[in-house]
């Protein structure tokens, strides 16, 4: 097992326990491809990302999830897990692609590329090294999950019980800090 799918692991099953990964995603900010546990700071992801969604039926539809694990900040997490961003009855399809051009959502318009449940709020991490992660789960069918109440303490788990999703089917994350922040990441015990 190498170390971006031990960490992966780690930071996913912190929150979700098991998991099974079995469709490809892949996000991207400004042409910059998100591989786990990279470095983005707050100016690379204003934006919402590019978000590619791998698979072969249509007919699947799924709810990718962007949580900060570390908000707000990393020693206190009182607001875990703050939800940054939700859309939905995305299909399962080969080269499905959302993003964003301007201010609009592109193929949101079109009801078989997904809905934004909750609109993209950039990170802005003020303390700390903030774990952002992206989780893919499989739907029931379209038109099955609502928005949620809140953005912050938000569980994904509980969530994902509510709707009865699948366990993360594909999963990537992030490590963010702010501007000028150095550093590596602190455990204390």
């Amino acid at each position: 097992m190498s170390n971006e799918s031990s960490s992966l692991i780690n930071t996913i099953g912190d929150i979700l326990g098991p998991f099974n990964l079995s469709v490809p995603l892949r996000i991207t900010y400004s042409n910059r491809p998100v591989i786990n546990g990279c470095d983005l700071r707050p100016s690379a992801i204003l934006n919402r990302p590019m978000v590619e969604v791998g698979g072969d039926d249509f007919r699947v539809v799924y709810t990718l999830v962007m949580v900060n694990l570390d908000a707000p900040n990393p020693s206190n997490p009182t607001l875990r897990e703050y939800l940054h961003w939700m859309v939905t009855d995305i299909p399962g399809t080969t080269n499905v692609t959302f993003g964003v051009f301007g201010e609009v959502l592109m193929h949101v318009r079109n009801w078989d590329t997904g809905r934004e449940l909750i609109r993209y709020e950039s990170p802005r991490p003020m303390m700390g090294i903030h774990r952002i992660v992206f989780m893919l789960f499989r739907q029931l069918g379209r038109n099955t999950v609502f928005e949620p109440d809140l953005r912050h303490n938000f569980s994904t788990r509980n969530f994902a019980q509510e709707y009865n999703l699948s366990l993360p089917v594909a999963a990537v994350y992030f490590n963010c800090q702010r501007e000028a922040g150095s550093g590596g990441r602190r455990f204390h015990n």
